[in-house]
């Protein structure tokens, strides 16, 4: 039906709900239709009494009277049954259509509508009802509907006509949610887009992060190098210079008059300026540490090349490394090992072997150093790996604790007093290979 039919008279709209009946009204109002509201279905029957409407407009659901028996009521009432009733309601279901021409309405408008369907439905309901219907008076079709009988009396052309107002709402409901469906794609695509941008940020992010945790623990290991640094120049070597000043003070003034123990200070002088060597040796080795990238290093090569460095005597050392053995470390990794020999030669007194092994224990590589000299004491255990500890400075293992941890190695004395010291390099995952 192109043109719209407009009522001759009043539209009466019947609903519980103020806000639907105003919205309702507005749309009437602005399509030029006058209207009437009722608050529910027994007043909507008074009013219509008083004042013949041209159509009326019906929620279904409304307290007291629903829209079902409100328009069986009017179509049961000679003086009403031909005017035009409209339902409005969410149609969730086929058997609210069955429900509807049970009751003898005419047409739906369907919940959430459109203004210009509000005013499709009432000209279909004005002008349906101006044809001369032929199956008005036929009986009653008997549908069954899951094991619910519905009596229509409605006639095939007042049937087709809601079923077409129910296939093109479907149609256009259909539309809309491909609409939708393609706005949602599109908005996926453009999440998707946000999402893989965001990981690009978040991988930029990480590794700047990345950068600044390194640059930070540089930072942090070149303040505590030039804090140590700073603690040698100023206090080891200054206190070293003040006792060789002393001692040639004292020889200068004993020279004649006591030449024995001029000598002996003498002697004790050149044992300063030896010491004040090793310190000095020993901030070169220090300011060396990470200078340069670590690398891969084989572990029995490194054991075999530092014995370049220093003479074993009688002592015999066992290289029981396995062939291919590599740990990921500092280039100085190879004072490490010569240290470690060096340290068991100097303090193992009665030692008569050193051996090297290797295990892997809970993820970890174990590269062992021990002796059977007399071993470190229990108090010690962790003192020797302090700067300046011990008889001969202790320099060197502290050295080999800073040289490891650059690649996260790390090192602890496990050996038992008395019978030998016992050093274990724990490598971790990642950081060690074999071929």
């Amino acid at each position: 039906m192109a043109a719209i039919t407009k009522p001759a008279g009043t539209v009466m709209v019947v609903e519980d709900s103020r806000t639907q009946a105003e919205y309702l009204g507005h749309i009437l109002k602005k399509e030029g239709y006058s209207y009437v509201i009722a608050g529910n279905g027994g007043i909507a029957l008074e009013m219509i009494a008083k004042e013949r409407p041209a159509v009326i407009l019906t929620d279904v659901i409304m307290p007291e009277m629903d829209g079902y028996l409100l328009c069986q009521k009017i179509r049961a009432d000679l003086h009403t049954e031909d005017i035009p009733v409209v339902m409005v309601t969410q149609l969730f279901d086929p058997a609210d259509v069955l429900r509807g021409l049970e009751a003898g309405a005419d047409n739906f408008i369907i919940k959430p509508f459109e203004p210009e369907t509000v005013a499709l439905r009432i000209s279909e309901a004005l002008q349906l009802r101006e044809i001369q219907n032929p199956d008005r008076q036929s009986p009653a079709l008997n549908v069954e509907f899951f094991g619910r009988k519905y009596a229509i009396r409605a006639g095939r052309l007042q049937i087709l006509h809601i079923l077409l107002s129910t296939y093109d709402l479907a149609i256009r409901k259909n539309h809309d949610l491909q609409d939708a469906q393609e706005r949602l794609l599109a908005l996926n695509e453009q999440l998707q887009q946000m999402v893989e941008e965001l990981q690009v940020s978040n991988e930029d992010l990480q590794l700047e992060n990345s950068n600044r945790e390194r640059i930070e623990a540089d930072l942090a290991q070149a303040n505590k190098k030039l804090q140590l640094m700073t603690s040698i120049t100023r206090h080891d070597l200054v206190n070293q210079l003040t006792v060789l000043q002393g001692y040639l003070e004292l020889a200068q003034v004993m020279c004649e008059s006591e030449p024995e123990k001029a000598a002996g200070h003498i002697r004790k002088s050149l044992a300063v300026i030896g010491r004040t060597i090793n310190t000095v040796d020993f901030t070169a080795d220090y300011q060396r540490i990470g200078v340069n990238s670590p690398a891969w290093h084989n572990v029995s090569d490194l054991i075999h090349d530092s014995l370049k460095y220093t003479t074993l005597g009688t002592v015999g050392l066992e290289n029981e490394i396995p062939a291919g053995t590599e740990i990921y470390a500092d280039p100085l990794i190879e004072k490490v090992i010569f240290n470690l020999i060096d340290n068991a030669l100097r303090y193992g007194s009665r030692l008569t072997k050193i051996r090297f092994a290797f295990e892997t224990v809970d993820g970890y590589a174990v590269i062992t150093c021990e002796d059977n000299g007399i071993g470190i004491s229990s108090g010690e255990k962790e003192q020797i790996f302090t700067y300046a500890y011990g008889s001969n400075t202790g320099m060197g293992l502290f050295l080999v604790r800073e040289i490891l941890a650059i690649t996260g190695i790390t090192i602890r004395e496990t050996g038992t007093p008395g019978q030998g010291a016992r050093f274990e390099i724990l490598v971790p995952a990642g950081g060690f290979r074999q071929a």
